[in-house]
């Protein structure tokens, strides 16, 4: 037996009522109002109208000043607001100044390390102020000898101080055969005879001291100008006198007395008139008619430190000239 469809069992009324539904609901659908977040726009007169609502009030609120309908809700808002805006800046404000922190550590780093080096320096300079000082002073004096002395002078700093082959009292200096120096010059300081170069290198040079055992100055006595022969102890420092012979044994110098070269031919090894130091005792034997005369050196060896070597005027030198007349060339 054939099936019949269930819209035909309903009969033709029913058909029509339901596509009738149909059709409704098929309108509805087009013709109808479009759900809202459609994304249909707004009116334009609606636009229009806020923004002349929004313009009215901004006036409105210009000109009332304090008495402004938007005053109140104004300090409403800020009621509400000011306490969040605070709590939030007090949580943020502990992050926000993490990055400055770590600027402003890296910066005081900085300044501290250049404060402690500039702080190294002047400690430095402080400690080595005296030694400076008295360089300086002894390089000046220097100048003050060549002219005293009448000779050039080739500046030079002791670098080494002991024994040198058969002699006990000897120093190193730092200048040598290209400084113009040669074995036989007459070494001097400030104050007076330091002694005289034994042997050179080409930058340095050997100086027997005028206090080694092995050392002997022909000298004169200043105030009497009787010669004599001075003779080193080989003691530095105190007790380290001089023992002076004169040619004339009848002859007796008086204490303090200033003992000085007398010189030798083309000024080596010594050249005439330098100071040497000043008598502090005679003593005579009658029993062997001697008479033995010591004498004070007046430089001080064990601090010895610049020196200059008397040179003939305008020698070659690697390094500044202190010529006669004091001017440095």
């Amino acid at each position: 037996m054939a099936r019949t469809s269930p819209l035909a069992r309903r009969g033709p009324g029913r058909t029509r009522g339901l596509g009738h539904g149909l059709g409704r609901s098929r309108g509805d659908r087009r013709w109808g109002e479009q759900p809202l977040g459609s994304g249909q726009r707004p009116p334009t007169s609606l636009v229009v109208a806020l923004v002349m609502a929004c313009a009215s009030l901004m006036v409105l609120d210009t000109q009332a000043g304090d008495s402004s309908p938007v005053e109140p809700v104004r300090r409403a808002v800020g009621e509400v607001v000011g306490p969040a805006e605070s709590a939030v800046a007090a949580a943020v404000r502990p992050v926000s100044v993490v990055p400055q922190w770590f600027r402003s550590q890296a910066s005081l780093r900085a300044d501290v390390g250049a404060l402690e080096s500039e702080n190294a320096a002047l400690r430095s300079e402080v400690r080595t102020a005296g030694y400076d000082r008295n360089r300086l002073a002894e390089l000046e004096a220097l100048t003050s000898s060549a002219r005293d002395l009448g000779h050039a002078l080739v500046p030079a700093r002791v670098v080494g101080f002991g024994p040198s082959q058969s002699f006990t009292g000897t120093v190193t200096i730092d200048a040598g055969s290209s400084s113009g120096i040669g074995p036989d010059m007459t070494v001097v300081n400030d104050d007076g005879l330091v002694g005289r170069v034994l042997r050179v290198t080409s930058t340095t040079a050997t100086v027997l001291l005028v206090v080694d055992s092995g050392s002997t100055v022909g000298a004169r006595v200043g105030e009497s100008m009787e010669m004599g022969f001075l003779r080193g102890r080989g003691e530095a420092g105190e007790g380290g006198d001089l023992d002076l012979e004169l040619v004339d044994a009848a002859e007796t110098p008086a204490k303090d007395d200033t003992v000085v070269t007398w010189g030798s031919r083309n000024d080596a090894p010594y050249a005439a008139g330098i100071p040497i130091g000043r008598v502090t005792a005679v003593y005579e034997s009658l029993r062997e008619s001697t008479k033995r005369v010591v004498v004070e050196p007046f430089v001080d060896v064990g601090s010895l430190d610049v020196v200059g070597v008397v040179v003939p005027s305008g020698t070659v030198s690697d390094r500044g000239l202190v010529e006669a007349d004091g001017s440095l060339r």
